[in-house]
């Protein structure tokens, strides 16, 4: 089983090596259509997003090829509760949006039974344009659903405080120890923000979960526990928990501020171009508004300054690398137009759409070419040995809610550590 185990994180981690030399990537050709070009139908996309410009780009790039296809997004409220529903609705979506988290899941068995089969090789969509690690397969090597962009976990750094305090970014957990420090002693309220109010997204998670998947990455009998939810795996939560609590107890991270960012997407951007945050704990996902939100903030406007994305400093060695789907597409196998919709997705999943997008939307494309928005340039910094491949690794989605649960009420007090691991394989998401 070990053997195993470091067989198939070390096919991860070499996929991404190589791909970050930019030797081994897709050197397929691109999109060639394939119907007639002047076909009239209706494509639909649904998911939880507010808005997707990106995406509606792809539509305009794609009605290049076929003029008369109207293709649409549309936001579904509740999406998580009611897919299910809406897959069944007399107008029912094309493309949905889909998470890995949902694999294993009983309550989205329904949504499952609905899912094309991605992999299927007479459809020709070009799987290998993307990373091996992203790709959610099940037992017997089916896909059914695609990643249109990668996340991370890190924290948004404001470069020009850095410079005016004269300090340096930090590169280890004692450096970042060290600069908040200095952040408050010249007045800095609290050095690291972010988003504190609910478990879901919340800094305490961001924090703890790669500190935790790194304890376990290299242990399989321990990983295997606590996928399966086993209490003793409670354990090997403890450093990443002790981080999160040191880090609040010290008030480097002071809650009485972070507790003032009423969401975790737009109020935690906002909140950090005031300009007076050095830096801002935060999911890539949450990085992706940002470009769209420097014109929207009038302390930004008025003073605008560089800022980048690093891997929070967890270690003597620096932080991690979660390379993780963000946001998935599945096909809706009962759908209309189900060659056309099969054709915008082979369109989509190409090495050159999905960069677009993920270059349009500010998160990181799933491609083998992995190029990173300057933005996110410090991740091309992180170490083979740490970054950390949760799809090749088969986390579940139980082992995420532990940490995210056990890190979020330990941060707020409301569990002791030991209380917390104690607990473990019994908290639930609410």
């Amino acid at each position: 089983m070990k053997k195993l185990f470091n067989i198939l994180t070390s096919i991860g981690a070499v996929a991404m090596l190589v791909s970050c030399g930019n030797s081994g990537g897709d050197t397929t050709e691109g999109f060639k259509p394939t119907l007639d070009p002047e076909t009239k139908c209706s494509i639909k996309v649904i998911g939880d997003y507010s808005n997707f410009e990106a995406l509606e780009e792809e539509f305009d790039r794609f009605n290049e090829y076929y003029p008369n296809v109207d293709l649409a997004y549309e936001k579904i409220d509740g999406y998580n509760n009611n897919l299910a529903t809406v897959l069944e609705r007399e107008d029912k979506p094309n493309i949905f949006f889909s998470y890995t988290w949902m694999n294993g899941n009983d309550k989205y068995k329904s949504v499952f039974d609905h899912m094309e089969e991605l992999s299927d090789s007479n459809l020709k969509l070009n799987l290998d344009s993307i990373r091996p690690s992203l790709l959610t397969r099940d037992k017997d090597n089916k896909v059914f659903m695609v990643p249109v962009f990668s996340r991370t976990y890190g924290t948004l750094v404001n470069n020009d405080l850095f410079k005016k305090e004269g300090l340096s970014i930090p590169k280890t957990w004692n450096d970042l120890l060290s600069v908040c420090d200095s952040f408050i002693e010249k007045g800095y309220t609290s050095p690291l923000m972010g988003y504190s109010l609910k478990t879901s997204s919340s800094l305490m998670n961001t924090v703890a979960y790669p500190a935790f998947l790194a304890a376990l990455k290299d242990n399989p009998e321990a990983f295997a526990k606590a996928n399966n939810l086993e209490q003793s795996a409670g354990v090997y939560m403890r450093e990443s928990l002790e981080k999160v609590k040191q880090l609040i107890d010290s008030k480097r991270i002071n809650l009485e501020e972070c507790d003032k960012i009423s969401d975790n997407y737009t109020k935690v951007i906002m909140r950090f171009f005031e300009g007076d945050v050095p830096m801002m704990i935060c999911a890539g996902d949450t990085v992706s508004g940002t470009k769209k939100r420097e014109s929207q903030s009038e302390a930004y406007t008025k003073s605008p300054f560089t800022y980048t994305y690093h891997p929070i400093p967890l270690t003597d060695k620096g932080g991690y690398f979660v390379d993780s789907p963000s946001v998935e597409f599945s096909v809706n196998k009962n759908c209309n137009d189900l060659d056309m919709t099969n054709e915008f997705m082979r369109f989509l999943v190409t090495k050159e759409e999905l960069s677009n997008m993920a270059s349009l939307k500010r998160l990181v494309t799933p491609t083998k070419e992995m190029t990173f928005d300057p933005v996110y340039a410090p991740f091309n910094e992180v170490s083979s040995d740490h970054t950390i491949l949760p799809e090749v690794l088969g986390v579940k989605d139980g082992l995420s809610i532990q940490i995210r649960v056990a890190s979020y009420r330990v941060g707020r007090k409301q569990l002791t550590i030991d209380e917390a691991i104690e607990q473990y394989g019994s908290f639930e998401d609410k």
